[in-house]
């Protein structure tokens, strides 16, 4: 887990992770519910110290059993960042698949979800610098874990859900590149 990690360099890293969802993801409203848990302080960074896929595999299965674990009013999502692991996003996205399995495994299946999040992140069909794509990029590589209950409860209370995906791709060819670039 994070014990390997400098405290330095494990802190900035977390410090870079924030500033990307206060700036990116709640500033420019990607995910209009990541604003009220990261006011209540109901987000869990944990910064892996894996450099390999097994170690992050056992890191992913840790933090899925804390989640699951605590309570939610306390912690409603957990952003798994491992730095030094999966930097190719081809690789990364290939591991999604053991991540799905972990949840399976441990019979969270209907519990917890992950969502994916990386710095060479690429939607099929897409060139590398299309703007869709930064709509999941993010410092470092991330798995985000969330309850399935606080996604439909968030769901529940936002008119027309299934249109994040469209007014996000609006808002960033809005934004453009370079507007990304400064932000």
């Amino acid at each position: 887990m994070q014990t390997n990690t400098p405290s330095a360099s494990r802190d900035a890293i977390i410090t870079a992770t924030r500033t990307w969802l206060e700036k990116a993801v709640i500033g420019l409203n990607l995910c209009p519910f990541a604003k009220a848990v990261h006011v209540k302080n109901q987000i869990r960074y944990i910064v892996s110290a894996a450099t390999d896929t097994e170690a992050l595999l056992s890191d992913l299965e840790n933090e899925l059993q804390a989640l699951h674990a605590a309570d939610a009013a306390d912690i409603d999502t957990t952003l798994l960042i491992f730095p030094d692991v999966l930097q190719d996003f081809m690789d990364y996205n290939d591991f999604l698949e053991v991540a799905d399995a972990a949840i399976e495994k441990l019979e969270l299946d209907g519990e917890i979800q992950i969502a994916s999040f990386h710095p060479q992140y690429q939607f099929a069909g897409t060139k590398t610098d299309d703007i869709e794509n930064y709509t999941n990029r993010s410092p470092y590589p991330i798995l985000h874990l969330l309850r399935e209950a606080s996604i439909e409860r968030a769901v529940a209370a936002f008119p027309e859900a299934e249109m994040i995906f469209e007014k996000n791709m609006e808002t960033l060819r809005q934004l453009g590149l370079e507007g990304w670039r400064k932000l």
